[in-house]
């Protein structure tokens, strides 16, 4: 917010800038009629008096004759006296002509286009406000006060991509948290929702909370051609972000990793929900540890028949058993024998869902800790049907 005490202190400063310009031009003379009402002017300015010192500076103005330096001080003044009785209008003409006269420069420039910028501001003509303060800044300006004014400028103006540009983590400033979401707000303005998307992920690096990843997660669900199939990976991200609220969290994923043949992923996630005091409590207990036999059950027959089962993924045409084995191996405790036989059913080919092969890979890489690894792979998943999604938010909370 703009606030009208800074705009009056501006005033106030550029007064006494001119004061110094005007001492500083000694070949150039001020006649009384015009110098005697400027100075009255001055004071007034000085003493918040801004409609008084603008009858003064038109008191200087009626003089007969002038020279165009007493032409200069005339408007350089009316542009503090306006600025002061909060006549925006007044107060950037007379500015932006006082700039284009080529006479001030340096600290006395800078707060004149300070107040320009701030000026249109608060006329909301955020476009003119926008490209006076980034003048401002090219001019050698650094006012963090004026940064808020140029970004608030761009969302005003919903110019997203100009905000997006502006909170670019570059010269060592890092974008704040309001910023971020400053940026998100436009996009949700203008409807974009790639844009909101990419916003939220960016808030999610450099401050990571839980309520971010909520809205996500639920974002990538209802995104337009996202399959019902990758609802488990959902689920895991929900686990990863601490979102996981109660014991049918873990029950609903340790389920679904049975539908998808990896009992022993289940086992690991019924194992965190006990650990973690959730499951094994109250009225539903019973129906937990009947999940839990179920899934030792199969775990025990899976073991079995298992070097048989990777014999026969070996010599099968298609990876996809070589992925499923590998993927048992991994949430067994057996990270580099399991790694190394997804990557080999992927290498090998004729896969059904090749970049689901390639997303459980890299979910499997970040269980094993190898986080470098996970990345990598995670960013060759390509999927239009959701999986790519899925990979970029993995890659997401591995590095936050």
């Amino acid at each position: 917010m703009i606030r009208l005490s800074r705009m009056r202190a501006a005033a106030a400063a550029l007064v006494l800038v001119l004061g110094a310009t005007a001492g500083a031009l000694a070949a150039d003379t001020v006649r009384p009629e015009v110098g005697n009402p400027l100075k009255a002017a001055q004071a007034l300015v000085k003493a918040g008096k801004g409609k008084e010192a603008l009858a003064e500076v038109a008191k200087a103005d009626a003089a007969a004759n002038k020279t165009p330096y007493e032409s200069f001080l005339i408007q350089q003044m009316r542009g503090s006296a306006a600025l002061a009785a909060g006549d925006n209008d007044t107060a950037i003409k007379s500015f932006e002509g006082v700039l284009a006269s080529g006479r001030v420069t340096g600290k006395e420039a800078q707060q004149m286009q300070e107040a320009v910028a701030v000026g249109y501001y608060k006329m909301k003509d955020y476009p003119k406000a926008a490209a006076a303060a980034q003048k401002y800044f090219k001019d050698g300006g650094s006012d963090p006060a004026m940064r808020t004014v140029l970004l608030q400028s761009y969302f005003l103006a919903n110019d997203c991509a100009a905000v997006s540009r502006m909170l670019a983590e570059d010269n060592g400033h890092k974008a704040s948290e309001e910023e971020l979401q400053i940026l998100r707000t436009c996009y949700s303005k203008g409807n974009d929702d790639a844009g909101y998307v990419a916003a939220t992920e960016r808030l999610l690096q450099s401050y990571p909370k839980k309520e971010y990843w909520t809205e996500l997660l639920a974002r990538v669900q209802r995104k337009p051609g996202f399959s019902d199939r990758l609802g488990v990976h959902v689920y895991k991200l929900r686990g990863a972000t601490g979102n996981f609220t109660n014991a049918n969290d873990y029950m609903e994923l340790a389920q679904l990793a049975m539908q998808d043949g990896v009992p022993a992923e289940a086992k690991v996630i019924l194992n965190k929900g006990y650990a973690a005091g959730v499951l094994g409590q109250g009225a539903e207990a019973a129906r937990q540890k009947r999940l839990v036999d179920l899934v030792d059950k199969t775990l025990a027959e899976s073991k079995k028949t298992r070097a048989q089962d990777e014999k026969d993924a070996q010599a099968a045409k298609t990876g996809d058993d070589l992925v499923k084995i590998g993927l048992e191996y991994v949430y067994e405790g057996e990270a580099d024998k399991g790694l190394a036989l997804i990557e080999q059913g992927i290498k090998k080919g004729g896969l059904k869902r090749p970049d689901d092969a390639k997303l459980r890979l890299g979910e499997a890489q970040l269980y094993a800790g190898k986080k470098n690894a996970a990345v990598t792979t995670l960013k060759t998943v390509k999927g239009t049907d959701g999986t790519a999604d899925i990979a970029r938010l993995w890659v997401l909370q591995a590095r936050t």
